[in-house]
């Protein structure tokens, strides 16, 4: 993987795309090099309190993830569905699999930001698509991986881990993991 991640890192379209990006809600960073900066801080955060826990696949994994999931926004059409081929999920996802035939990582990228969008109807209305959540319980494959990127990402100093919590707390419900609330940075 981490030969893949060096392609990648290399690709016009990746380094046009992390350039890419203003202060905003949730982003207070801006550019998407600054989010994965931040990212991978986080990585490293979690790698020295977990030590033993994440292994070497998992970690160049998550390096993956780091890099490729918001990197197609400067691509792609705002305010869409993910599933939408225009959302940046999408292109994320149709840019990783030019270097990566892993089907569960790639699923990944489509769906990192369903936590997000399960939340956001929650707090909307008091009640969210369960059959959305159970959709994504059964598509993503190893959780805890999946799990361990979402608090990497919803660790940032633009989010609030409270939605991360609750989504924890929510998919615990449906599928065992070994990553909880104490993986929280």
């Amino acid at each position: 993987m981490k030969d893949i991640l060096e392609k990648i890192m290399s690709d016009a379209r990746y380094l046009k795309n992390i350039e890419y990006g203003e202060p905003r809600a949730g982003h207070p960073e801006g550019k998407v090099k600054h989010h994965i900066a931040e990212l991978e801080e986080n990585l490293e955060k979690l790698v020295s309190r977990r030590a033993g826990e994440i292994s070497e696949d998992q970690y160049w994994k998550l390096k993956f993830l780091i890099h490729v999931h918001d990197t197609f926004k400067a691509d792609a059409t705002p305010n869409v569905p993910i599933l939408n081929p225009d959302s940046h999920a999408s292109l994320a996802k149709k840019f990783a699999a030019e270097f990566v035939d892993d089907e569960d990582l790639l699923n990944m990228l489509q769906f990192h930001d369903v936590n997000y969008a399960l939340w956001q109807q929650f707090h909307r209305t008091g009640s969210y698509d369960v059959r959305r959540l159970e959709n994504l319980l059964e598509t993503i494959q190893d959780w805890d991986l999946f799990l361990i990127f979402l608090i990497l990402d919803g660790s940032t100093k633009g989010k609030e881990r409270l939605k991360l919590v609750w989504f924890m707390k929510e998919a615990a419900e449906y599928k065992e993991s070994r990553v909880d609330e104490t993986w929280l940075l």
